[in-house]
């Protein structure tokens, strides 16, 4: 098949690879794994049954995908799955366990970079283009939306959401839906302003950073209660104003404002 497998590799029967991969030194991939395409395993990657893994991806020394998830009450012989789409970096020791409910699935989108250390417990679900830093670790059921970057040694509780191009600050403690589009940062988390940075990089232009201000204030430095402040950002009538009052409506666990 045009694969390229080390000779100290141990790649199981049962599984399908398609082709053009490289398979380095001591890589483990067991029964029931589907591999695409062009993907490059590094020495000691472990890849368990229940994974499918894209084209294009490359996974570092001693990552472990699929594993059992850290749930007391799985049962191991449950079938359940990790899905991984295209072009992800998986750096060194990362971990990410399959979901812990039957037929269901871990799921990366494509375009993701998780750093050594990044720990996805079991029914997360990243978007597209999600960074994560070094040892930031993700309960099981976080959802990550397209372009968040989660900061190092952050800690997620389990069912949070984190919105699109939101920022989590470095170790910090996230409990409750971190907004999109801004940073949210200490220990609680709380909300510090925009990531314009983030949002510049997007290529969100002036007009669409002044809407997003605009939003903040409605949030954060308004009078109104909740529910008139979400009718305020729809009012404005921009796709991320929009956007936010969405997340807002959908959240079940609250989320880290600017202040307790």
């Amino acid at each position: 098949m045009n694969n390229t497998i080390h000779p100290t590799a141990v790649v199981s029967e049962q599984a399908q690879l398609g082709t053009g991969n490289q398979i380095g030194p001591f890589v483990v991939i067991h029964d029931d794994v589907i591999l695409g395409d062009n993907n490059i395993l590094h020495s000691g990657a472990v890849v368990h049954g229940g994974s499918r893994i894209g084209n294009s991806n490359r996974i570092h020394e001693h990552a472990v995908i699929g594993g059992l998830p850290q749930d007391l009450g799985f049962a191991p012989a449950t079938a359940s799955y990790v899905t991984i789409g295209d072009e992800n970096v998986l750096r060194e020791a990362v971990i990410i366990h399959r979901a812990s409910v039957a037929s269901e699935h871990t799921r990366l989108g494509d375009r993701n970079y998780l750093m050594n250390g990044a720990h996805l417990g079991h029914d997360c679900v990243l978007a597209n283009q999600v960074i994560i830093a070094p040892y930031a670790a993700l309960g099981g059921f976080v959802s990550v939306a397209e372009r968040a970057f989660i900061s190092g040694g952050v800690m997620i509780h389990q069912f949070a959401r984190v919105g699109e191009l939101a920022m989590i600050g470095g170790n910090s403690k996230i409990t409750r839906d971190v907004l999109p589009f801004m940073i949210t940062d200490g220990m609680p988390g709380r909300v510090r302003g925009l990531n314009v940075v983030g949002l510049r990089r997007a290529g969100y232009q002036a007009e669409d950073l002044r809407a997003l201000k605009q939003a903040y204030r409605i949030l954060f430095r308004g009078e109104a209660d909740l529910a008139a402040s979400l009718q305020q950002l729809q009012a404005l009538a921009t796709d991320s104003a929009i956007r936010l009052a969405a997340f807002i409506e959908g959240s079940k666990r609250g989320f880290h404002r600017d202040r307790d």
